[in-house]
């Protein structure tokens, strides 16, 4: 049973999506002429009175002159005119209802088959449509023109309702009117020409308005009304949570296509509105696919269970009740619901038809078998006309290979006794039995297994050439024959349906599943998107493409599409429906479009469209085919709402980063762009107002102060400069040549300027020759690791430089060590090595990240935390490389850190000789 709050939060959650969307107001009648366009428009008038916005979008007066003056009374929309075979029709302008969008809309005639090139087929459909735009919509309808009690009108009335509505459409209502009339009135309203012209009216007298029909239509009508109240009553208190609402498991219908099956889907979803329970239509394939014509009566069964609202499945199996029964138990189904079987005489005697297994063995379930009038006529027919029903299930060339098989194994019995003695020929026989069966159905098993016991009767046992036996061991022998080939070729035949299911059901899934790996490692949206149609167009052999976006559909890889292919793809996207070919929504469209809806709910836009072109030469899809595509597009749907958050939440970390990198830049500027200025500031101050009565040694000490201040604030500032044009890709290296110890001396001698105070003790590698770098930027970077480490030493202590060539790391490789007759390549190494606290080797990477400084006291009284950080954007741009090290410990125990500095050797380009 379905846990009661979740119960409830369906409910409340069904009345808020009915309360966002348009309410739905149904005037129901028992027949036509009762008054319900006439109470439609006064309760419109109503309305209008109070302020209401409400226009007359579609109402046929039928030259009634008080309904005429109603709606004379109210705001009319033009209609659209349409032209079809050199005739002018008018139709509801849905458009121009979108536009005008009033809060109500009155759509006479609920049931009206719209003209062709109508958007929608029918008038139902563009009123759902006005509902999904928030315009409540008035409407009216007669209970003949409900879907589910087609064949009950049919039966009371003798007339079969072409034009239906789905009862799936009364979730929808908001309120339902029941406009009542009693026969004798109606009856007297029709002969005073109030509802048809005479002659009309005449014929209707004798045939569909006859008092008893009425009667019967009028109590119809009642009942309806009543079922809607009291299912507004369950879900009302099911949302408020009150106790006492039993909530029923599901019933299930099982059709086989054979003649019944619509009939069978109405009175399955009567029943399950009668007990307030869901409901799903199945049919069970046990072997090769159904001929077209049955296929056809399947195709038109599933359409109508999905607008009645039910749910449709094709099930697989060797065994029609396993199939059911497992089925049932996996969806919750109490009831299963049957047609009358054919008769099979010999099946009954052995309890082996389907309602006798199902009541065997579903003890769990309550069974109901269904029987048509016409069932009984039509099973007696059936075994009157046996001959054709032997042809519909035995194809010629399954006929040809029994009787092949048969020949073919006699004549091989006959050369085996001969030639080669042997004595159990049956065996030979129902080798051919079992090949058969393996190849083809089980009805050409058995005619092959009855075609190999009579030639093995006639030809080779005793006496030959007639069928009489003249021992009984002999009679034993064809007898046990005919048992074991009947028994094999059932088996054969039952392994051969089975591996035809399963190659079907692995072929279904393997595609999905290869789908699926190509969806998974689809890093963007145009990546789904060529996985998508790829497996489209690979599994169901057509023409397909994938839209992402908002309608209307715009860009340059769609295909060449007419204005009604496009109109369909912007109503599907738009409404997150299915629409053009093989639907009842823009038909006239070449393709068959699909939402993308992916999980954002019933209110949220589709993502994209899926467009599928099938031959011309396909009129109808099967439900394989179907299945597979709409499976394939809520995979695609999947993928693509995945890559989207996969994009959504990079930016947020991206925008994160930034902010954080924003931040900490200004605090870095905010801190170490100050301190400079104040200095400066402060000694300008005491110049301007001190200076004729100062010394001029502590004059010249205050213009020092400026200079070197001003000095420190232009390094920030370059130092800001470089790292905005590392990050943007700006840096050009112009390399030259330029010896180590010029690098190693010039900055040096450029940080003690600044620092004159600070010691360092220089290890160059004598003969150590010149790089080929860009001068400027290899020694800034030089310049920012020694004044890090100057930073961090001791002021007794001296900050050691070593320059030398190494040997290069080798590179990982399935033979250790160098090739033979070649060197090992050499890099150029610069250690700087300071005495100070170090760092600990968990922050040893992070050092070199912009800002780290900032969050964590590594540059000691000055720096931005920049310095590192262009380092090694100035060295990873000449192919080297910068890492942090532990020091060695002095005789102080003080151990500090080393900053390794490697660089490639590399040479100048030689340009090629002309």
């Amino acid at each position: 049973m379905t846990d009661p709050r979740s119960a409830q939060a369906d409910a409340l959650m069904g009345e808020l999506q009915r309360q966002g969307a348009g309410r739905l107001t149904i005037f129901l009648g028992a027949a036509p002429g009762v008054g319900k366009t006439y109470a439609m428009l006064g309760r419109a008038r109503e309305l209008q009175w109070r302020g209401v916005d409400v226009v007359v979008a579609i109402v046929e007066t039928h030259g009634r002159a008080e309904t005429g003056a109603l709606v004379e009374e109210l705001d009319v929309l033009p209609r659209k005119r349409l032209d079809y075979q050199g005739r002018a029709l008018d139709e509801m302008d849905l458009d121009a209802v979108l536009a005008r969008k009033p809060a109500v809309a009155l759509v006479d005639e609920l049931a009206h088959r719209n003209a062709p090139g109508s958007r929608h087929e029918r008038r139902w459909q563009d009123v759902l449509e006005l509902l999904d735009a928030g315009i409540d919509v008035y409407t009216t309808i007669n209970i003949q023109h409900l879907e589910s009690l087609n064949d009950v009108i049919h039966r009371i009335t003798g007339v079969r309702v072409s034009e239906t509505v789905p009862d799936a459409l009364f979730d929808r209502l908001r309120d339902i009117v029941l406009v009542d009339l009693p026969p004798r009135e109606l009856i007297e309203r029709l002969q005073q020409g109030k509802v048809y012209v005479p002659e009309q009216a005449a014929h209707a007298l004798q045939a569909f308005f006859s008092p008893s029909n009425l009667t019967a239509l009028r109590e119809l009508a009642m009942q309806t009304a009543a079922d809607r109240v009291d299912s507004d009553l369950r879900e009302a208190q099911t949302a408020r949570g009150l106790p006492g609402v039993p909530l029923r498991r599901a019933v299930m219908v099982a059709i086989d296509g054979l003649g019944q099956s619509e009939y069978l889907v109405r009175v399955a979803r009567r029943l399950a509105e009668r007990r307030d329970a869901p409901w799903l239509v199945v049919t069970v394939q046990t072997g090769a696919s159904p001929d077209e014509a049955r296929q056809s009566e399947l195709d038109r069964a599933f359409a109508l269970a999905r607008r009645l609202g039910g749910d449709t499945a094709v099930l697989h199996g060797n065994s029609i009740v396993d199939a059911l029964l497992d089925h049932g138990e996996r969806a919750g189904v109490s009831t299963i619901v049957l047609g009358r079987t054919r008769e099979r005489p010999l099946a009954r005697m052995v309890n082996r038809t389907l309602t006798q297994q199902l009541i065997q063995r579903g003890a769990h379930y309550e069974l109901t078998i269904v029987s048509t009038p016409e069932a009984r006529a039509r099973a007696r027919r059936s075994l009157r006309q046996s001959g054709s029903l032997l042809r519909s299930l035995l194809t010629r060339s399954d006929a040809g290979l029994a009787v092949v098989a048969a020949t073919v194994a006699t004549a091989l019995a006959w050369i085996a006794e001969r030639w080669i003695g042997l004595g159990e020929l049956s065996l030979i026989f129902i080798v051919a039995v079992v090949v058969v069966a393996a190849r083809t159905r089980m009805t050409a098993a058995v005619i092959a297994s009855v075609l190999c016991f009579l030639a093995y009767n006639f030809f080779f046992i005793e006496p030959r050439f007639t069928l009489l036996i003249g021992a009984r061991q002999g009679v034993a022998t064809v007898l046990l024959f005919l048992a074991a080939a009947l028994v094999a070729g059932r088996l054969a035949s039952k392994l051969r349906m089975q591996v035809l299911a399963l190659r079907a059901s692995n072929a279904h899934a393997t595609e999905l599943q290869t789908l699926g790996r190509e969806l998974a490692t689809a890093a963007d949206v145009g990546q789904v998107v060529r996985a998508g149609r790829d497996a489209l167009k690979r599994s169901l052999g057509v023409e397909a493409f994938i839209y992402i976006g908002a309608a209307p559909l715009r860009g340059e890889h769609l295909p060449e599409m007419g204005d009604k292919d496009r109109a369909a793809a912007d109503w599907s996207l738009k409404h997150r429906q299915s629409a053009g070919r093989y639907t009842d929504t823009l038909a006239g469209s070449e393709w068959w479009l699909l939402p993308l809806k992916g999980d954002g709910g019933a209110d949220a836009p589709a993502a994209g469209v899926v467009g599928l072109r099938f031959p011309a030469s396909l009129t109808r899809l099967g439900p394989e085919q179907r299945r597979l595509a709409e499976a394939m597009t809520d995979d695609v749907a999947q993928a693509v709402l995945r890559t989207r958050l996969v994009a959504d939440l990079e930016d947020s970390r991206v925008s994160g980063e930034s902010e954080r990198l924003r931040s900490a830049l200004l605090s870095s500027v905010s801190h170490d762009l100050r301190s400079p200025l104040a200095s400066i500031i402060g000694a300008a101050s005491s110049l301007d107002s001190y200076a004729e009565a100062m010394p001029r040694e502590d004059r010249h000490s205050l213009l020092e102060t400026i200079r070197i201040e001003g000095e420190r604030l232009d390094r920030y500032i370059q130092n800001l400069l470089d790292m905005t044009r590392l990050g943007h890709g700006g840096l050009a290296l112009n390399r030259d040549w330029i010896g180590v110890d010029e690098l190693i001396g010039s900055a040096v001698t450029r940080l003690q300027r600044y620092e004159p105070r600070a010691r360092f003790e220089l290890r160059i590698e004598p003969g150590l020759g010149p790089i080929w770098v860009h001068p400027a930027l290899i020694e800034q970077a030089l310049f920012n690791v020694i004044e890090n480490a100057v930073k961090f030493s001791p002021a007794d202590a001296a900050v050691t430089i070593d320059a030398r060539r190494v040997d290069a790391e080798p590179e990982p490789s399935p033979e250790p060590g160098p090739k033979p007759g070649q060197a090992p390549a050499q890099v150029l190494r610069i250690d700087v090595s300071d005495r100070g606290p170090g760092i600990p080797e968990d922050e040893r990477a992070r050092i070199f990240d912009m800002f780290y400084s900032v969050e964590r006291g590594d540059r000691g009284r000055q720096g931005t935390g920049l310095g590192l950080a262009i380092c090694q954007g100035m060295i990873g741009a000449h192919g080297g490389s910068v890492v942090a090290l532990p020091g060695l410990a002095d005789e102080q125990g003080r151990r500090g850190t080393t900053i390794r500095i490697t660089l490639p050797p590399i040479e100048p380009t030689v340009p090629a000789s002309p």
